[in-house]
């Protein structure tokens, strides 16, 4: 996986570009010191200016209202799309796409350093060199000062839930919630000052930078996952992708993509000076830079590479698949005509998924793919399995198709936008679908995968501790289809979900502690985990629910020393276990075998 850089011949701000934006997957808006508002259409390769700026008036972040805002629906459309600009005179401003200002409110003593709308775009969050966090209406009208720092607080970000705010606080990280008696979470998270922070709605991760140089990696609890080697220069700007796969890292003459372990995917070194904002498009494609020599840089990410038993799929630059088969090496070059937003192999199968389209290929046919529209440009997950795949869609829910293009079935999230869920928190089996809530991370909702109604209705799989990830079995009946989940203590559950009646509550069994990942077997109902630096395998956890004295007799555990406590397991397909350790190193593990892929 690497970048693709597209740089200007001549750039379009006389001066520093402070902030960029996008409006929607093909329009980015970028902001200079030279009191400009311009809007870049890629699609059709236009510049426009959307408004010049007062003398004087000089814009440090630029924040567009969510598509999926409160109140949505046939209403919400009818209102003007606006976004939110914040000033070095202590002011932020309310502008129209058609870049009339509607509101200007005095928010801070001293420069506005950043403003974010919640995720579903009720609240304005605003913090200021004066060390003041507050939170705004949408209509600009003051809700709370919800915390006063001695020193600027140089960056915040909403939780993924919208209920918590995270803020810089010199060389400490601060989580604090909305409810006023709720007691702050504080760290001490770099040596230096911490300059910009993010937090992944979709894996719940939070990334720092700051001018130590170093790049880290933090859960909600305060603990350090991932820190990163000396970089040349202070840590200037770090965005997550929307799906939490990725994130980028911007510094002088330096752009970083990196995984959500931590560590690199590729470096670039563009002489662009300091990449001082980056922001990331809707689709995870890919995101633009506000560098300060006037470029606005953006970056495409191309050569992601699948791997599906004998076949393997390395989606390129110009909206290219290359298929290999690595037995008979037998190579297909799949040409589609729109950028690649998602893209999965397995079971036979490639699905690509464009703006306007997707594509379903047949391993025995790579001629004639099978197509079905779209009703969104918007896909945030796209999940297979050996029957259906599924298509998180932001504006008709979860889709269940057939290989041969056929709509399934819709699900109806239960709770806000599909855009947050991701591989961790949903899970597809040929039967069944299992999505972890937003709101109540206990709880697990079940669906049927031919109706798209949940199983046992009002009564969901609710768990003592908050669930960070869940797998369904690939294999056998429906009455044996197991689910098993690891919660925030890293504790190994174990449940069917299926074999229970109405007025039953869910069984759990718990396989044991210190999980890392899991994974099931695709063709059979093994189970596979890393378990504090080892591999475990249950070849039959089903005997779990009838003799839970036999179970150990089905774990085998293998030890090597290239496993480490931080490796996680990428797939479990035939007889192989595939891992990658926290340096991004493949590890294909057989019984007695074990090849490491650099």
């Amino acid at each position: 996986m690497r970048l693709k850089l597209s740089y200007q011949e001549h750039p379009k701000h006389s001066e520093l570009v402070s902030c960029v934006t996008w409006g929607s997957s093909s329009e980015l808006y970028s902001v200079g010191d030279d009191h400009l508002i311009l809007k870049w259409d890629f699609k059709s390769g236009e510049t426009t200016q959307v408004a010049p700026l007062q003398k004087g008036t000089y814009v440090t972040h630029i924040d567009w209202l969510p598509a999926q805002a409160a109140g949505g629906g046939r209403k919400q459309s009818s209102r003007p799309e606006i976004f939110v600009l914040t000033c070095t005179d202590g002011r932020f401003l309310l502008v129209s796409s058609l870049g009339r200002v509607e509101k200007a409110v005095e928010a801070h003593k001293g420069a506005v350093l950043g403003a974010l709308w919640s995720h579903d775009g009720t609240a304005l969050l605003t913090n200021g060199e004066d060390g003041a966090v507050k939170i705004w209406s949408r209509s600009g009208m003051l809700r709370t000062s919800l915390a006063q720092s001695a020193s600027p607080v140089y960056s915040t970000s909403w939780s993924p839930d919208s209920d918590q705010v995270l803020y810089t606080n010199g060389k400490s990280l601060v989580i604090r919630p909305l409810q006023p008696a709720a007691k702050p979470t504080h760290w001490k998270a770099h040596d230096g000052v911490i300059l910009v922070a993010d937090w992944s709605t979709a894996n719940n991760t939070i990334v720092s930078g700051g001018e130590d140089r170093k790049y880290k990696l933090w859960d909600c609890y305060g603990r350090c996952l991932y820190s990163s080697l000396l970089h040349d220069s202070p840590i200037a700007s770090l965005s997550w992708s929307p799906d939490g796969e990725l994130f980028s890292v911007g510094a002088f003459n330096t752009l970083r993509l990196c995984d959500k372990s931590g560590w690199s995917h590729c470096l670039e070194k563009p002489s662009t000076g300091t990449i001082g904002a980056l922001t990331w498009s809707s689709d995870g494609t890919q995101f633009a830079c506000a560098c300060s020599n006037g470029q606005t840089l953006l970056a495409q990410v191309v050569n992601r590479h699948l791997e599906w038993h004998n076949l393997e799929a390395v989606v390129g630059e110009d909206s290219i698949i290359r298929v290999k088969d690595v037995l008979t090496d037998a190579e297909e070059r799949l040409e589609l005509h729109d950028r690649i937003v998602k893209v999965s192999l397995g079971w036979g199968h490639l699905v690509a998924i464009t703006p306007l389209q997707g594509f379903i290929y047949n391993s025995r046919n790579w001629t004639t793919p099978v197509t079905f529209d779209l009703k969104t440009t918007t896909v945030s997950l796209l999940l297979l399995t050996d029957r259906h795949f599924l298509v998180a869609d932001n504006v008709s829910g979860l889709l269940v198709y057939s290989y041969e293009g056929r709509l399934v079935s819709t699900v109806k999230y239960p709770r806000g936008s599909v855009a947050s869920l991701s591989v961790l928190t949903v899970s597809i089996s040929v039967d069944t679908i299992a999505i972890r809530d937003k709101k109540e991370e206990k709880v697990v909702h079940l669906f049927d995968v031919a109706s798209g109604k949940e199983l046992r209705e009002g009564k969901p799989l609710c768990h003592k501790v908050e669930i960070v990830s869940l797998s369904l079995s690939q294999s056998g009946p429906g009455s044996q289809r197991q689910l098993a989940f690891l919660d925030q203590n890293h504790d190994l559950f174990l449940t069917l979900v299926r074999e229970t009646t109405p007025t039953q509550t869910y069984q759990t069994v718990s396989l044991g502690g210190m999980v890392g990942s899991i994974a099931w077997n695709d063709s059979t109902n093994m189970l596979a985990a890393v378990t504090d630096g080892r591999l475990a395998v249950w070849y039959h956890p089903l005997v779990a629910f009838t003799n839970k004295d036999l179970l150990p007799q089905t774990l085998v555990r293998q030890e090597d020393s290239n496993f480490k406590k931080s490796a996680q397991l990428v797939q479990f397909v035939g007889n192989c276990c595939v891992l990658r350790r926290d340096d991004g190193a493949l590890i294909t593990t057989r019984p007695q075998k074990t090849t490491v892929y650099y």
